[in-house]
């Protein structure tokens, strides 16, 4: 048992930072494979650490009518909330290739849904079924498949069971003519791929990927006990958007102990973690003394704040057509460039604490370069 343990450890040095945390955060096991539950994901995306005492190597094995069980309280997707995590809690599974799917959701703009929802809609006919969703299983592991790092094919194939539930590298479904351009994110991964994904043979070959394929929480939330649902694009945009909310209420809800509110010192903790700032000390202690007085940033105020950071690569193309990348810019620009470029309107109240954060030098000018590199940062939650 020790040697075994030993083996899937040093695992963790073929894994990517991505895979590293999957697999930290992961508690169940089923064939080989390793899966998230919902409480395991909200842990993920909300924590540094897991909060039980738990290893990668030291998961949870689920025999095939526990699986069962567990999906039986899935609900529909017409009965979706921004609860359906932790009204699930420990009673879904979420596979690696869904995880980082989940976490693409994490970071896009409202208008970005309908982007998303068309690219797994490759027929055409405004609704996504089942055979057309698993498209996203091989994009992914195709990716990754590139990316492995070289050395110990065993150790390799191992890492490749525990995240995708297959011993060897199999042929991908996609056409892989010109693909030696290596794309920046997922979300880059997925919009490329699925118009590939048109021409090839997935509907040939759809139902061998199902049947290779255990059923997790999203593939029954989305198309049934019985995987013939279909999913329109109202069902997908609420999924998407309780998804968000329900992160950030979990994030806000950490901070404000059951108040309305919470402290600009804790909306500064929360905008600087995952960043790649080292001294985070001296911009909490530059808004201490720049906001003496404590209002409290409401969770309207925040969300609409990371809504903003959603938007911020169109953020970041107005502010460049405003000319304002080489200086630093006042509250005024500030508020009207975050407008014209997302459509979200910032209270006073909140860009002024953003600011009060960002202003080390206390010139009530923001400096767009370092702010526009700690938010991409905090956007990605630290992958960037």
């Amino acid at each position: 048992v020790t040697e075994n343990r030993s083996d899937l450890e040093d695992l963790h040095l073929y894994a990517t930072p991505r895979e590293q945390r999957f697999r930290r955060f992961a508690s169940l096991e089923f064939e080989g494979q390793l899966y998230m539950t919902p409480y395991d994901f909200i842990q993920a995306v909300t924590s540094d650490e897991p909060k039980r005492k738990q290893e990668f190597y030291n998961a949870k094995t689920a025999r095939e009518n526990e699986l069962n069980q567990i999906l039986m309280e899935t609900p529909p997707v017409w009965k979706g909330s921004s609860k359906l995590f932790r009204n699930l809690n420990e009673k879904g599974v979420i596979s690696y290739t869904e995880y980082l799917f989940l976490l693409c959701i994490l970071t896009k703009p409202h208008a970005g849904f309908r982007i998303a929802f068309n690219m797994f809609d490759t027929d055409g006919n405004e609704m996504v079924d089942k055979k057309e969703f698993l498209v996203l299983q091989e994009i992914f592991r195709k990716k990754n498949e590139k990316r492995e790092k070289r050395g110990d094919e065993e150790k390799r194939a191992m890492l490749r069971l525990q995240l995708y539930g297959y011993h060897t590298s199999t042929n991908s479904v996609l056409k892989t003519e010109g693909e030696d351009l290596v794309p920046r994110s997922y979300w880059d991964t997925l919009r490329r791929s699925t118009s590939q994904a048109l021409f090839s043979d997935l509907a040939e070959r759809a139902d061998d990927i199902s049947s290779s394929l255990s059923d997790t929480t999203l593939l029954v939330h989305f198309f049934g006990k019985k995987g013939k649902a279909e999913l329109n694009f109202e069902d997908f945009y609420r999924f998407m958007d309780n998804l968000q909310t329900e992160v950030l209420e979990i994030e806000f809800l950490s901070y404000s102990n059951g108040m309305n509110t919470i402290s600009e010192e804790d909306f500064a903790h929360i905008l600087l973690r995952y960043t790649n700032v080292e001294n985070t000390s001296s911009y909490l202690e530059n808004m201490r003394c720049s906001i003496p007085e404590e209002k409290g940033i409401t969770f309207e105020e925040f969300r609409s704040f990371f809504q903003f950071l959603n938007n911020l690569e169109d953020f970041t193309i107005a502010m460049q057509m405003y000319n304002f990348a080489s200086r630093s810019i006042g509250q005024d620009e500030f508020k009207r460039a975050v407008y014209v470029a997302t459509g979200v309107k910032l209270s006073p109240h909140l860009v002024n604490t953003v600011f009060k954060i960002f202003d080390v030098d206390r010139d009530d000018q923001l400096s767009y370069k370092e702010f526009i590199g700690i938010m991409k940062d905090r956007l990605n939650r630290g992958f960037r």
